[in-house]
């Protein structure tokens, strides 16, 4: 990391127009680590702009820096623009350019120096000029940290971007109950709130600030869409788009539910699936050892992490719910193991 850390410095010694961007459908450690590495860049004189592919969870707009994210699925022209000039472009929180939609053409066509950040397994190493890659790493925005630290630029994190980097690690490691947080972990976040993270308040934005529609379809979903598979120790939630439309629906209001299924005593396996954007969405997470990315690569063009990965079916929400039956009973072996 020193090496890359010591040529990327190299890169941001003199003011450069730069561009930042992240994954479709960014979560908190995408827009976390976005808004971050923003405020970052703007003390040491760059022009900076963070560019999103599409909107994002209502839940993320308090955090310092939303009002100047540029989405580039409302304002593709003004986004290409900025793109087409800049000097460096930041890929942050995802391994392939797939992973940006539509914005991946004028993102790949761009002559900037290009810098990935990521913590997804195989990276394509063809894809930035630079590259900063850990999978062991619980987040980007701890990643994120290190890279800072590896700079010798610790000194410069504020209030702002000890929020936002706060926000990422919270977000991706469940609010620290996951396996990938570490003791590494764990001393970021204490330098994190020291240099002015609010850790209760960003908690209580974060995860207590739902809309009444959004805990009525949470209670709709435990109430009326949960199958339980308890023989293969697997749960299933899902959710047409008419269903979504029922209770009005905003991006982010389904974040989660796929963890309260996981949160039934002796379920290791847990998907949600819910028709959104004219597609079929899965959540997929687990628990032990048991690789949901392998089934989401597998089955649903999709990846992630060992416990925790998406992706997107091709057929409809029911057709999806058999699909998932059947990899239910193909490992039924594997998951009941992971009780014993």
């Amino acid at each position: 990391m020193r090496k890359n850390a010591t040529a990327l410095k190299i890169l941001l010694s003199s003011p450069k127009k730069i561009v930042i961007t992240t994954h479709r459908g960014p979560d908190g450690d995408a827009m976390g680590s976005s808004l971050g590495l923003m405020h970052l860049l703007k003390q040491f004189r760059h022009n900076v702009y963070v560019i999103t592919p599409n909107s994002y969870a209502d839940f993320l707009h308090w955090m310092p820096g939303n009002e100047d994210v540029i989405v580039f699925e409302d304002n593709e022209e003004e986004a290409n623009q900025i793109t087409e000039n800049a000097d460096l472009i930041f890929l942050l929180d995802f391994s392939h350019i797939s992973r940006i939609a539509d914005f991946a053409d004028t993102v790949s066509n761009s002559n900037a120096t290009k810098i990935l950040i990521d913590h997804h397994q195989d990276p394509d190493m063809e894809i930035a000029d630079i590259i900063f890659s850990d999978t062991t790493a619980c987040s980007t925005a701890q990643l994120l940290y290190e890279v800072i630290d590896a700079m010798d630029l610790t000194n410069h994190i504020n209030k702002e971007i000890a929020e936002c980097l706060y926000v990422g690690i919270m977000t991706d490691t469940g609010s620290f109950k996951y396996a990938s947080t570490t003791a590494k972990t764990h001393h970021i976040v204490a330098e994190l709130i020291a240099a002015g993270a609010e850790n209760t308040k960003i908690h209580d934005l974060i995860y207590d600030n739902s809309s009444a529609n959004r805990i009525k379809l949470l209670g709709y979903c435990l109430n009326k869409k949960l199958l339980l598979y308890p023989e293969n120790n697997s749960a299933v939630i899902s959710l047409t788009a008419e269903e979504l439309e029922q209770f009005n629906f905003k991006k982010g209001d389904t974040e989660g539910v796929v963890n309260y299924a996981l949160a039934i005593k002796g379920i290791v396996f847990a998907v949600f699936i819910a028709e959104k954007d004219g597609m079929v969405k899965l959540s997929l997470r687990s628990k032990g050892n048991f690789k949901v990315n392998e089934i989401a690569n597998k089955y649903f063009s999709g990846g992630g992490h060992m416990n925790a990965s998406g992706g997107i079916s091709e057929v409809s929400v029911n057709d999806t719910i058999k699909i998932v039956e059947k990899i239910i009973k193909d490992n039924k072996t594997e998951l009941n193991n992971q009780n014993n």
